[in-house]
């Protein structure tokens, strides 16, 4: 795993001292970012650097190497993911003033009291009246943080303080992590259903599958607000996105491409589903297994859906047999499955989009000169598919309208439109999908969510009761 540190060093102020640190950094695969000066004497300065170790077995290496030039101390040496996260990344503040009794009988008592009887008797009003019209619920139970599997709720903690933090960067929704200690089924139901009166969506994150499924189904039925499982319908969202214009460079049709997909989970299953929806015809999903066929379908429902709905020409074989042809590759699995043998064997200009984090199924550098379009999930390459750039903008129109529900027809809208932030003159192989700084991505996304929802009678429209 790579290190981002913050290096202070105490240097003898004599000419050359501090390009031979630079020299030290450069030799031990170090990457320099900002050096800053924090004092200055006579006879030194002090010192801090940023710099990145693609590896965190070479801090030790690094330091001893530093503090063998002549003139130099090191001071101090500091984590700066960790110096980030210090008292967590989000806090509670008042939206409403709160300095002399008169705020405090306006915000508290008397004063709640009658706006707490109006929602009694209106509950639509707690919209207007709440925070329930722009706050999310992100729940979790830890069975499944990032790609590092079952770490529990309370290790899961920093991960929906982040996404929260995205939710109001980008979007200006509150999002308030809720890391539930229970793991099975009915007990994550009933939890979120507790809760849900207080917000106005549910966004389910990091829970394992298959139980991922049952969850969000379940939750879908008995919730009258939107539930949005990110790590699928999130994933699928910019995966689509991303292959709607990468086969515009390529020069080629969504209904006339073979697709490959390895992994079955979350997101293989929501992927293979919205590349149905947006009408590929052709898609075979791989497990650890290899191709999932339906002469022989598998016992687990999510992949008994996949089995009865894809590889119609029941073809079977590992994947780097079911590889051989295809125009497409999308992988939601693991490091190193393929090299650069088994992409010469897909279709001329063949699209890989490499998904799996931190390290994609095949390594970019291998294939550059032989692939059409590379995406990966990772933003030291071009065309990260992130999961930012969707979600902020789903819940954006989905609270905006009240929507009851996210549906297939809101993904496929907001795949399209996330597609059409980058323009015609724009498009090119190392850009099909835009950066999640890009201040048009959840405007965009948010609007079509908005259309699709109205159409497909899922929104409710309140009036604006200015009175109230």
């Amino acid at each position: 795993m790579s290190l981002n540190l913050l290096v202070r060093l105490k240097l003898s102020n004599r000419p050359g001292t501090l390009a031979k640190v630079l020299t030290v950094i450069a030799r031990k695969g170090g990457s320099l970012g900002a050096i800053d000066l924090i004092s200055a004497s006579p006879s030194h300065v002090v010192r801090e650097l940023m710099i990145r170790l693609r590896d965190a077995s070479l801090l030790e290496e690094l330091l001893k190497a530093l503090e063998e030039v002549p003139g130099v101390q090191v001071l101090r040496v500091a984590d700066r993911v960790f110096m980030r996260h210090l008292g967590g990344k989000i806090e509670i503040n008042s939206k409403r003033p709160l300095t002399n009794w008169e705020d405090l009988s306006l915000v508290y008592t008397p004063g709640v009291a009658e706006v707490s009887e109006t929602i009694a008797k209106d509950p639509n009003k707690a919209y207007k009246l709440t925070m329930k019209g722009n706050s999310v619920a992100i729940v979790t139970d830890g069975s499944a943080v990032l790609g590092l599997g079952n770490l529990g709720p309370l290790a899961a903690l920093p991960v929906m303080e982040g996404k929260s933090v995205l939710f109001k960067k980008f979007a200006n929704i509150d999002a308030v992590p809720l890391c539930l200690a229970v793991h099975e089924p009915d007990q994550i139901i009933d939890a979120v259903a507790a809760c849900a009166p207080a917000f106005g969506g549910i966004n389910l994150e990091d829970i394992a599958a298959p139980k991922c499924f049952e969850i969000e189904e379940r939750l879908s039925q008995l919730l009258d607000i939107p539930v949005f499982h990110d790590d699928q319908h999130g994933t699928a969202i910019v995966t689509l996105a991303g292959l709607y214009n990468a086969l515009k460079v390529v020069g080629k049709e969504m209904a006339g491409v073979r697709v490959v997909i390895s992994g079955a989970g979350a997101a293989g299953v929501a992927i293979t589903k919205i590349l149905k929806g947006a009408g590929v015809q052709h898609i075979i999903v791989c497990d650890r297994k290899g191709a999932i066929s339906r002469d022989n379908p598998p016992a687990q429902p999510s992949k008994r859906w996949i089995a009865e709905n894809t590889n119609e020409a029941c073809v079977h074989g590992s994947l780097k047999d079911v590889i051989a042809g295809a125009d497409v590759f999308i992988g939601v699995s693991g490091p190193g499955l393929l090299n650069r043998q088994d992409v010469m064997k897909m279709a001329e200009k063949p699209v890989v989009f490499a998904l799996a984090n931190p390290e994609p199924e095949v390594e970019p550098e291998e294939i550059y000169d032989i692939a059409g379009v590379i995406a990966t999930g990772r933003s030291d390459y071009p065309n990260q598919i992130n999961n930012a750039l969707a979600f902020p903008g789903v819940f954006r129109g989905a609270l905006d309208c009240h929507a009851r529900t996210i549906n297939d027809k809101m993904c496929l809208a907001a795949a399209h439109a996330l597609s059409g932030v980058v323009t015609g003159d724009q498009l090119a192989a190392e850009n099909v999908i835009p950066s999640v700084f890009n201040e048009n991505v959840v405007q965009v996304v948010a609007e079509a969510v908005k259309k699709a929802a109205r159409e497909t009678g899922v929104a409710r429209e309140f009036p604006n009761h200015a009175n109230v």
